[in-house]
């Protein structure tokens, strides 16, 4: 924290609510409106509140290398020297001619997913003076949007729900909290909430806006560039959704049954094919690489960089094999999604991952136990296939290959909503009081 933060900051969070009050009427209706300024404030108090945390329970960690030994040091090139900062900002980690006293100070430059947040932040010191707390707010203000985008995506489908939506999108403590800050993780929430929104306009809704196709594709090169493993689940995931949404659509049982191999055969082969081009030109994450790539992230994360972000978990042994990885599934499902158990905890940090996965536990065992009628009609409905596809497929792949509680607890943030949000739709899918399925509830696309 710095005496510019103290000065600069206020005045961006003044601008954010300025403009953000004249957005609001386009932005909301009569049920939404409550959740706007509350999501938008939340989400600024998480990025300050993470830069704290950082800042004197840490005393650094990447927000700080992103920023202080990342951006700032660009920033300050741009200062010196425009041209010479001009191009360390617009290179994608090359040798930059006559920039080696700035890029030596750089711990991350020759890491393609930090440069491209250090690229970000620096965009925003532009505006805010290099001031670590105001371009933070920035960035929770991308987050803030991405997640509002999202949260209009399901909302449309379901207005009944607009409360339990909200809450499951907007409202999580530890997305506000790791999902808001100067950090990879706010990045990719941002694009995940504004992809899912871009799909639905122009696939499932179908309508087709050149700014809807040019948002979705900068979202999924922002994914791309930072964290490929994020986007191996996400695809087929919407590839999906997208399928089965439009297997909804026919009205003849028959024909359905007829279309359904062929759609399910067609899934399988553009969702392998999706993972192949994805991980083309980064052998960490080949087809043939992923489950080497899984063991070596795993034991780097839990006895190596990882050591000191919280206690480190194991749920049996990696050998770098997909056979051990897929032994492990059960276990690294459940950790990304319950664990640490209340017993486990070591730091206040934790406690608050254990009381969310304390919470999804309970619902989830109300879910299965209480709703088990529901839980097999409500996944004839596309959007709960998708919610719970992308949540689990993820959930496994953080699982297991992190190996650490303080690591997963920010890793896994991008599975939360899409679970939470796939428990409200099975939960209010049927409504014994008042005899309402799901599909009723669902506004006609």
């Amino acid at each position: 924290m710095e005496f510019r933060d103290l000065i600069v900051t206020p005045l961006v969070i003044m601008i954010v609510y300025m403009i953000s009050y004249f957005v609001k009427p386009y932005a909301t209706d009569e049920n939404t409106k409550s959740y706007f300024f509350l999501a938008l404030t939340l989400k600024i108090l998480g990025a300050i509140a993470l830069g704290i945390i950082y800042q004197f329970y840490y005393s650094g960690g990447d927000t700080y290398n992103f920023h202080t030994h990342g951006s700032r040091i660009i920033w300050q090139a741009i200062g010196d020297d425009p041209e010479i900062g001009l191009k360390i900002l617009f290179s994608n980690d090359e040798f930059v001619q006559g920039a080696y006293k700035y890029i030596s100070q750089i711990p991350f430059y020759q890491d393609r997913s930090s440069i491209v947040v250090i690229h970000v932040a620096t965009f925003f010191d532009l505006f805010t003076f290099s001031t670590y707390s105001a371009t933070a707010v920035i960035f929770s203000v991308l987050s803030f949007a991405g997640s509002w985008a999202m949260f209009l995506t399901f909302y449309q489908k379901y207005p009944l729900l607009h409360k339990q939506i909200a809450i499951a999108v907007l409202f999580i403590p530890s997305v506000l909290f790791w999902g808001s800050g100067l950090l990879k993780d706010t990045l990719v929430l941002t694009a995940l909430g504004f992809s899912v929104y871009c799909i639905n306009m122009i696939f499932i809704r179908q309508r087709i806006r050149i700014s809807s196709v040019v948002l979705l594709l900068i979202s999924l090169y922002i994914i791309f560039s930072i964290k490929k493993f994020v986007l191996q689940a996400f695809i087929p995931s919407a590839i999906l959704w997208i399928y089965f949404k439009n297997l909804s659509n026919l009205k003849s049982i028959a024909l359905k049954i007829l279309v359904a191999p062929v759609i399910v055969i067609v899934f399988l082969f553009t969702s392998y094919y999706s993972v192949i081009k994805i991980g083309e030109g980064d052998a960490r994450y080949s087809v043939e690489k992923l489950a080497a790539t899984a063991q070596v992230t795993a034991y780097d994360i839990r006895y190596w960089t990882g050591q000191d972000a919280g206690s480190g978990y194991s749920l049996g042994e990696l050998d770098g094999s997909f056979s051990s990885m897929l032994r492990l599934a059960p276990q690294a499902i459940n950790v990304s999604l319950f664990r640490p158990y209340l017993w486990e905890v070591k730091n206040p940090l934790m406690l608050l991952s254990a009381l969310e996965g304390l919470v999804l536990l309970v619902i989830t065992l109300y879910v299965l136990i209480k709703r088990r009628k529901a839980v097999m009609q409500s996944f004839a409905d596309p959007n709960v296939i998708f919610c719970f596809v992308f949540a689990i497929s993820f959930a496994f792949a953080v699982g297991v290959s992190t190996f650490n509680f303080g690591t997963l607890a920010r890793y896994k943030i991008p599975l939360l909503p899409f679970y939470a949000l796939g428990l409200v739709l099975v939960l209010n899918y049927y409504d014994e009081n008042n005899d309402k399925k799901l599909d009723v509830l669902e506004e006609t696309e």
